[in-house]
Protein backbone atom coordinates (compact mmCIF):
# COMPACT_ATOMS: atom_id res chain seq x y z
CA UNK A 1 0.00 0.00 0.00
CA UNK A 2 1.27 3.48 -1.06
CA UNK A 3 2.42 6.01 2.04
CA UNK A 4 2.43 9.61 1.67
CA UNK A 5 4.16 11.90 4.51
CA UNK A 6 3.23 15.36 5.37
CA UNK A 7 5.39 16.47 8.07
CA UNK A 8 7.65 19.70 9.38
CA UNK A 9 11.31 19.51 7.75
CA UNK A 10 13.36 19.53 11.17
CA UNK A 11 15.63 16.60 11.60
CA UNK A 12 13.53 14.64 14.20
CA UNK A 13 11.01 14.07 11.29
CA UNK A 14 12.99 13.22 8.66
CA UNK A 15 14.37 10.60 11.17
CA UNK A 16 10.50 9.41 11.30
CA UNK A 17 10.71 9.64 7.33
CA UNK A 18 13.30 7.32 7.31
CA UNK A 19 11.89 4.85 9.71
CA UNK A 20 8.25 4.59 8.47
CA UNK A 21 10.39 4.16 4.09
CA UNK A 22 12.45 1.49 5.59
CA UNK A 23 9.18 -0.51 6.72
CA UNK A 24 6.19 0.95 4.43
CA UNK A 25 5.99 1.55 0.69
CA UNK A 26 6.47 5.47 1.22
CA UNK A 27 6.21 6.75 -2.09
CA UNK A 28 5.99 10.12 -1.40
CA UNK A 29 7.22 13.10 1.29
CA UNK A 30 5.62 16.67 1.94
CA UNK A 31 7.86 18.44 4.28
CA UNK A 32 7.22 21.87 5.01
CA UNK A 33 9.58 24.73 5.81
CA UNK A 34 7.75 27.74 7.65
CA UNK A 35 9.53 30.88 7.81
CA UNK A 36 10.36 32.21 11.25
CA UNK A 37 8.80 35.53 11.97
CA UNK A 38 9.65 37.35 15.27
CA UNK A 39 8.41 40.30 16.94
CA UNK A 40 11.34 42.00 19.00
CA UNK A 41 10.79 43.65 21.71
CA UNK A 42 12.60 44.91 24.82
CA UNK A 43 10.86 42.62 26.78
CA UNK A 44 11.85 39.81 24.44
CA UNK A 45 15.31 40.52 24.62
CA UNK A 46 15.19 40.97 28.57
CA UNK A 47 13.95 37.31 28.65
CA UNK A 48 15.88 35.95 26.09
CA UNK A 49 18.96 37.10 27.61
CA UNK A 50 17.53 35.67 31.05
CA UNK A 51 16.98 31.97 29.26
CA UNK A 52 20.59 32.44 28.05
CA UNK A 53 22.17 32.71 31.48
CA UNK A 54 20.01 30.45 34.00
CA UNK A 55 17.63 28.44 31.67
CA UNK A 56 19.95 27.41 28.25
CA UNK A 57 19.37 23.48 29.31
CA UNK A 58 15.45 24.13 27.95
CA UNK A 59 16.49 24.89 24.43
CA UNK A 60 19.51 23.20 24.78
CA UNK A 61 18.07 19.93 25.14
CA UNK A 62 15.92 20.44 22.05
CA UNK A 63 18.67 21.69 20.30
CA UNK A 64 21.02 18.40 21.28
CA UNK A 65 18.09 16.26 19.94
CA UNK A 66 17.92 17.98 16.61
CA UNK A 67 21.75 17.26 16.05
CA UNK A 68 21.29 13.87 17.22
CA UNK A 69 18.78 13.31 14.28
CA UNK A 70 20.47 15.60 12.02
CA UNK A 71 23.97 13.20 12.93
CA UNK A 72 22.22 9.60 12.91
CA UNK A 73 19.52 11.08 9.63
CA UNK A 74 21.41 13.34 7.16
CA UNK A 75 19.45 12.71 4.41
CA UNK A 76 15.93 12.12 3.31
CA UNK A 77 14.64 8.96 1.64
CA UNK A 78 15.04 8.90 -1.63
CA UNK A 79 11.38 9.00 -2.92
CA UNK A 80 9.63 11.90 -4.62
CA UNK A 81 9.48 15.36 -2.38
CA UNK A 82 8.24 18.19 -1.76
CA UNK A 83 8.84 21.14 0.63
CA UNK A 84 6.46 24.06 0.53
CA UNK A 85 6.29 27.08 3.34
CA UNK A 86 2.37 26.07 4.14
CA UNK A 87 1.35 22.26 4.33
CA UNK A 88 -1.79 23.53 3.23
CA UNK A 89 -0.84 24.90 -0.01
CA UNK A 90 -2.59 23.46 -3.46
CA UNK A 91 0.81 22.68 -4.21
CA UNK A 92 0.39 19.51 -1.98
CA UNK A 93 -3.12 18.56 -2.63
CA UNK A 94 -2.04 17.94 -6.31
CA UNK A 95 1.52 15.78 -5.35
CA UNK A 96 -0.63 14.00 -2.94
CA UNK A 97 -3.03 12.97 -5.09
CA UNK A 98 -1.10 12.21 -7.92
CA UNK A 99 0.61 9.89 -6.10
CA UNK A 100 -2.55 8.19 -5.24
CA UNK A 101 -1.87 7.44 -1.13
CA UNK A 102 -3.40 4.37 0.51
CA UNK A 103 -2.66 6.23 3.47
CA UNK A 104 -1.47 9.72 4.73
CA UNK A 105 1.03 10.36 7.46
CA UNK A 106 1.10 13.67 9.42
CA UNK A 107 3.75 14.92 11.95
CA UNK A 108 5.36 18.52 13.10
CA UNK A 109 3.15 20.43 10.79
CA UNK A 110 0.44 23.14 11.00
CA UNK A 111 -2.81 22.63 11.74
CA UNK A 112 -3.74 20.83 8.34
CA UNK A 113 -7.52 22.52 7.07
CA UNK A 114 -9.95 21.29 5.04
CA UNK A 115 -8.97 21.25 1.69
CA UNK A 116 -6.24 18.83 2.69
CA UNK A 117 -8.81 16.75 4.74
CA UNK A 118 -10.75 16.22 1.67
CA UNK A 119 -8.35 14.19 -0.34
CA UNK A 120 -9.98 10.64 -0.76
CA UNK A 121 -7.51 8.51 0.76
CA UNK A 122 -8.94 4.40 1.04
CA UNK A 123 -7.31 4.29 4.80
CA UNK A 124 -7.17 7.57 6.12
CA UNK A 125 -5.19 10.61 7.34
CA UNK A 126 -3.33 9.83 10.68
CA UNK A 127 -1.94 12.17 12.80
CA UNK A 128 1.30 12.15 15.57
CA UNK A 129 1.10 13.70 18.99
CA UNK A 130 3.82 13.61 21.14
CA UNK A 131 1.77 14.23 23.94
CA UNK A 132 -1.08 11.92 25.53
CA UNK A 133 -4.26 12.89 24.12
CA UNK A 134 -6.70 14.00 25.78
CA UNK A 135 -5.00 14.75 28.72
CA UNK A 136 -2.15 17.48 27.29
CA UNK A 137 -2.58 18.80 24.07
CA UNK A 138 -1.12 21.85 22.02
CA UNK A 139 2.20 23.31 21.84
CA UNK A 140 5.40 24.18 21.50
CA UNK A 141 6.13 20.41 23.26
CA UNK A 142 3.88 18.76 25.56
CA UNK A 143 6.88 17.12 27.53
CA UNK A 144 8.25 20.42 29.07
CA UNK A 145 4.42 21.17 29.54
CA UNK A 146 4.13 17.91 32.02
CA UNK A 147 7.01 18.92 33.95
CA UNK A 148 6.51 22.48 33.97
CA UNK A 149 3.06 21.60 35.23
CA UNK A 150 4.24 18.80 37.47
CA UNK A 151 2.43 16.34 35.72
CA UNK A 152 5.09 13.79 35.45
CA UNK A 153 2.97 10.64 34.66
CA UNK A 154 1.19 12.32 31.84
CA UNK A 155 4.37 12.15 29.34
CA UNK A 156 3.69 10.14 26.47
CA UNK A 157 2.69 9.60 23.31
CA UNK A 158 -0.88 9.46 20.60
CA UNK A 159 -1.55 8.22 16.88
CA UNK A 160 -4.97 9.49 15.75
CA UNK A 161 -6.90 10.25 13.37
CA UNK A 162 -6.67 13.33 11.79
CA UNK A 163 -9.15 16.37 11.81
CA UNK A 164 -9.71 20.71 11.67
CA UNK A 165 -8.45 20.67 16.02
CA UNK A 166 -5.61 20.70 17.73
CA UNK A 167 -4.60 17.33 18.41
CA UNK A 168 -8.73 16.14 18.76
CA UNK A 169 -9.14 13.52 16.59
CA UNK A 170 -10.36 10.40 17.47
CA UNK A 171 -7.52 7.93 18.69
CA UNK A 172 -5.84 4.75 17.70
CA UNK A 173 -3.49 4.37 19.88
CA UNK A 174 -1.68 6.20 23.11
CA UNK A 175 0.84 5.33 25.65
CA UNK A 176 2.96 6.38 28.52
CA UNK A 177 6.61 6.59 27.92
CA UNK A 178 8.48 5.55 30.33
CA UNK A 179 11.17 8.07 31.79
CA UNK A 180 13.86 7.92 34.71
CA UNK A 181 12.78 10.67 36.31
CA UNK A 182 16.07 10.43 39.08
CA UNK A 183 18.97 10.21 36.01
CA UNK A 184 17.59 11.44 33.05
CA UNK A 185 18.50 14.59 31.86
CA UNK A 186 16.03 17.21 29.84
CA UNK A 187 17.90 16.27 26.66
CA UNK A 188 17.64 12.21 27.24
CA UNK A 189 13.84 12.81 28.10
CA UNK A 190 13.29 14.13 24.70
CA UNK A 191 14.94 11.67 23.13
CA UNK A 192 13.57 8.75 24.89
CA UNK A 193 9.74 10.45 23.87
CA UNK A 194 10.46 10.80 20.32
CA UNK A 195 11.61 7.62 19.85
CA UNK A 196 8.77 6.16 21.76
CA UNK A 197 7.10 8.64 18.97
CA UNK A 198 8.49 7.30 15.84
CA UNK A 199 8.01 3.53 17.82
CA UNK A 200 4.21 3.78 18.40
CA UNK A 201 3.18 5.53 14.63
CA UNK A 202 5.36 2.49 13.05
CA UNK A 203 3.37 0.12 15.17
CA UNK A 204 -0.24 1.84 14.44
CA UNK A 205 0.49 2.05 10.97
CA UNK A 206 1.74 -1.46 10.97
CA UNK A 207 -1.81 -2.46 12.69
CA UNK A 208 -4.38 -0.38 10.14
CA UNK A 209 -2.21 -1.14 7.05
CA UNK A 210 -2.76 -4.97 8.45
CA UNK A 211 -6.76 -4.25 8.44
CA UNK A 212 -6.59 -3.15 11.98
CA UNK A 213 -9.17 -1.08 13.26
CA UNK A 214 -9.32 1.55 15.86
CA UNK A 215 -11.34 4.66 16.01
CA UNK A 216 -12.01 6.57 19.70
CA UNK A 217 -13.28 9.48 20.52
CA UNK A 218 -11.59 11.67 22.87
CA UNK A 219 -14.27 12.50 24.79
CA UNK A 220 -14.87 8.91 25.62
CA UNK A 221 -11.21 8.98 27.35
CA UNK A 222 -11.44 12.13 29.68
CA UNK A 223 -10.76 15.65 30.07
CA UNK A 224 -7.87 17.14 29.47
CA UNK A 225 -6.14 20.89 28.58
CA UNK A 226 -4.73 22.64 25.65
CA UNK A 227 -1.77 24.40 25.74
CA UNK A 228 -0.69 27.39 23.78
CA UNK A 229 2.65 28.07 22.20
CA UNK A 230 2.04 31.81 23.25
CA UNK A 231 1.74 31.25 27.26
CA UNK A 232 5.03 29.35 27.13
CA UNK A 233 6.32 32.00 29.09
CA UNK A 234 9.49 32.53 31.35
CA UNK A 235 7.57 31.27 34.39
CA UNK A 236 6.83 28.05 33.15
CA UNK A 237 10.81 27.45 32.00
CA UNK A 238 11.43 28.35 35.62
CA UNK A 239 8.95 25.78 36.85
CA UNK A 240 10.55 23.46 34.27
CA UNK A 241 13.64 23.84 35.90
CA UNK A 242 12.65 23.72 39.51
CA UNK A 243 10.46 20.90 39.06
CA UNK A 244 13.17 18.79 37.27
CA UNK A 245 15.71 19.36 40.00
CA UNK A 246 12.99 18.63 42.59
CA UNK A 247 11.78 15.26 41.17
CA UNK A 248 15.41 13.88 40.58
CA UNK A 249 15.78 14.18 44.73
CA UNK A 250 12.24 12.58 45.40
CA UNK A 251 12.10 10.55 42.30
CA UNK A 252 9.71 7.38 43.57
CA UNK A 253 8.36 5.20 40.18
CA UNK A 254 5.80 3.72 42.48
CA UNK A 255 3.80 7.40 42.78
CA UNK A 256 3.57 7.67 38.82
CA UNK A 257 2.29 4.45 38.56
CA UNK A 258 0.06 4.93 41.13
CA UNK A 259 -1.20 8.25 39.04
CA UNK A 260 -1.18 6.33 35.81
CA UNK A 261 -3.66 4.08 37.06
CA UNK A 262 -6.39 6.55 36.51
CA UNK A 263 -5.42 7.07 33.28
CA UNK A 264 -6.89 5.68 30.36
CA UNK A 265 -4.78 5.29 27.41
CA UNK A 266 -5.98 2.99 24.33
CA UNK A 267 -3.99 -0.32 23.59
CA UNK A 268 -3.83 -2.12 19.98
Amino acid sequence: MNIVLWIGNAPNQRALANKLAEAFNVVGIVTETRKTKRRITIKKIIEVGFERIFLSSINGAWRGMQEFYEKNFPDYPNVSRLDVENINSTNVLEFSYNLKPDLIVVSGTRLIRKKLLSIDVSKGILNLHTGLSPYIKGGPNCTNWCIATNQFHLVGNTVMWIDEGIDSGNIVTSEFTDIDWGNMSLFDIHIRVMEHAHSLYKKAINFILNGGQSNVPQSEIGDGKTFYTKEWSLIYKIKLIRNLKRIRKEYNPNDIAEKRKKIKTIKI
